[in-house]
């Protein structure tokens, strides 16, 4: 309809009118004929526009027509026929509807087409991170969402873990290693291999809040022949403050036997050309974890069982609940006066899903009875089977939270008779 009404104003089109045709009824006097329409050259100064009028039909029986020229300051009523100017479509609302659709196109394109432009940043449009630095360090930003803040209003330990936990399975997705498993290469797939954490270090110099951003920084380097080492930098976005640093070693298992596995050549190809050659951000204190029993613990917590919801794609406990597990048999009145400021933990065992697990802690360097004014605090924690096998052993230091070292200075002033 559109088309035909552009394309009339340019375009003679012949009357259907047959006694409009016969008579060549002349609109406004002009000279032309071409089928009974009318063209009359308008001047105005030195300005021509020709304009073309249809002969009008019959309307109740009667015929109608104009009479007399056409002035520029005639009012048209929908009643007079259509011209040139009255024909044309609403181009504001056509150039809207190709605008809509432009942007719709391009927005489809840049998600379906989301291969790296340099090949030292790959480009991650879903939000899930990028790779820089050569494409050896991966980097991520999260959101503190308020179902992950404590009773202290900051993120939790557990929090955290599963920033890094998440960090590290997407660096593996984004440069294009992962396969069939989880955070398994395509060669391990083959394999029939997986990776399991056998130590794990960090360090929280502040916990962020709700509302705040962080940017995760995590690459791997190579531990020893047959072990990996992951490491992170976790900042503020907004100050650019370094909050968490941790440190991992990695190793492989055969998902099939539970063996610990060399790496294979295959899979050494794969994973090599991603190695940083530098220095843990953590270094090792070199401090012996030790072995605590029911005669060392001060805390024992029993008859733990992993839910469903522990479980990881390989079927055993995620090693974030261990941290859980950890903190049931810590003492309370350390979490209620102080935080969380380092955690160090060497798994020995994995635990699958019909496990019954015992929490043991024990307070070392402080009397149990003074810990809501002690200073800072270390425990050791010990994670076993009820037929005593160990699966974890941890060590942890707390120091006071900011309220309550008002409190340790008010106690030291009082026993110093200040």
């Amino acid at each position: 309809m559109v088309a035909t009404a552009a394309t009339s104003a340019f375009y003679p089109v012949p009357s259907s009118s047959s006694e409009s045709g016969a008579k060549n009824n002349k609109i406004g006097g002009g000279s032309g004929n071409l089928g009974g329409i009318k063209s009359k050259s308008v001047s105005s100064g030195s300005l021509q526009v020709k304009t073309n009028a249809q002969a009008p039909s019959k309307v109740n029986g009667s015929s109608t027509g104009l009479s007399g020229g056409v002035k520029g300051g005639d009012d048209f009523s929908s009643s007079h026929p259509r011209t040139f100017i009255n024909q044309l479509p609403d181009w504001s609302m056509l150039l809207a509807a190709i605008t809509t659709i432009f942007l719709a196109a391009e927005k489809q394109w840049m998600m379906l087409d989301w291969k790296p432009r340099r090949p030292d940043m790959l480009i991650d449009p879903f939000g899930l991170g990028r790779i820089v630095q050569d494409g050896l360090v991966f980097t991520q930003n999260f959101s503190i969402r308020s179902y992950e803040i404590g009773a202290d209003r900051t993120a939790s330990i557990e929090t955290l873990m599963n920033h890094l936990q998440e960090t590290a399975l997407n660096h593996v997705k984004t440069a294009g290693l992962l396969g069939d498993g989880f955070g398994s290469t395509p060669e391990m797939c083959k394999k029939n291999l997986i990776w399991v954490v056998t130590k794990m270090q960090i360090m929280v110099d502040r916990y962020p809040t709700w509302g705040d951003t962080v940017q995760v920084d995590t690459w791997v380097s190579a531990s020893g022949k047959n072990g990996m080492r992951r490491d992170w930098l976790v900042y503020d976005c907004k100050t650019r403050e370094t909050l968490t640093r941790a440190s991992s070693v990695w190793v492989m298992m055969n998902k099939e036997t539970r063996k610990l596995s060399k790496i294979p050549e295959e899979v050494r190809r794969e994973i090599e050309p991603f190695f940083m050659n530098t220095a843990p951000v953590i270094e090792d204190d070199g401090r012996r974890l030790p072995k605590i029993d029911d005669d060392t613990a001060d805390y024992v917590r029993a008859g733990l069982t992993p839910k469903w919801s522990d479980l990881d794609v390989n079927q055993h406990v995620n090693n974030v609940k261990y941290i859980g597990w950890i903190l049931e048999s810590a003492p309370p009145p350390i979490l209620e006066s102080h935080e969380l400021s380092s955690i160090n933990l060497e798994y020995r065992r994995e635990c699958g899903r019909d496990s019954v697990v015992q929490s043991l802690t024990a307070v070392t360097g402080t009397d149990v009875g003074t810990l809501a004014t002690s200073g800072d605090v270390d425990c050791n924690h010990l994670l076993r089977f009820e037929n005593g096998a160990e699966i974890v052993r941890g060590r942890t230091e707390w120091r006071p939270k900011l309220g309550n070292n008002f409190m340790i200075l008010d106690h030291i002033s009082a026993d110093q008779g200040i």
